[in-house]
């Protein structure tokens, strides 16, 4: 499903430019659940946006169900994200003037989905999130865990082929972080492709393997 090729990204600053990743290489088979850890700092997240289609590398390669993906427009790239992606962040990202179902249903408006369509799709997947009974609640009056099952379920909505999952249980205690990393557990049997950033051995244990990134980003002052 993904093969990327010596990857590189560098960020460049007024005084430095900071290499974020040097000339990575991963695999990833669809329904694959992995997990990527390394200290902060080490282009975790930096990986996980060019995964997700948020950036595009400097050089390299980044094949994507067998298409080479790696200097498409933002116009294509925003197309792929839509099709095949689902986003689960540490910090939930939802809209505070939104309902939970206004939440849920929000990435399905860009689809062109109709409205019955829409609206049978956020019931169902609320359900399976066991959020259903809050679907009239905003996000502000939701507990940590309640938000990043919401989040969840707009992640999914759309029925993405691969999620992406940044930290999901870092602002959750024991047994909401459980929660939904059993709810990423029974989606991954589902079907679905999972690559998830975490600092949790626990959490790792969830996954089919790990992919460790040791090397800290390299500075290199600018003459």
């Amino acid at each position: 499903m993904i093969k990327i090729s010596n990857i590189e990204k560098c960020y460049h600053t007024d005084e430095l430019d900071i290499v974020a990743l040097n000339k990575m290489s991963i695999e990833v088979d669809e329904g694959e659940f992995v997990a990527i850890m390394g200290p902060s700092g080490c282009g975790k997240s930096t990986l996980l946006n060019i995964l997700g289609f948020l950036d595009d590398p400097d050089s390299g390669s980044y094949v994507f169900n067998g298409v080479e993906v790696t200097h498409f427009n933002e116009r294509k790239r925003a197309a792929l994200r839509k099709q095949n992606v689902g986003f689960l962040f540490q910090n939930f990202n939802l809209i505070d003037d939104l309902t939970v179902f206004e939440n849920v249903e929000l990435p399905m408006i860009y689809t062109g989905l109709s409205t019955s369509i829409r609206a049978k799709r956020t019931e169902e997947i609320l359900d399976k999130m066991h959020i259903d009974q809050r679907r009239k609640t905003y996000p502000r009056q939701l507990s940590g865990g309640q938000q990043q099952r919401v989040a969840l379920a707009r992640a999914v909505v759309n029925s993405p082929k691969l999620i992406l999952a940044d930290e999901p249980t870092a602002n959750l205690d024991h047994d909401n972080g459980k929660e939904v990393m059993d709810l990423l557990n029974e989606l991954n049997k589902d079907g679905a492709t999972i690559i998830m950033v975490t600092h949790s051995e626990n959490d790792a244990k969830y996954s089919h393997r790990v992919i460790r990134l040791p090397d800290i980003p390299v500075s290199i002052k600018k003459q």
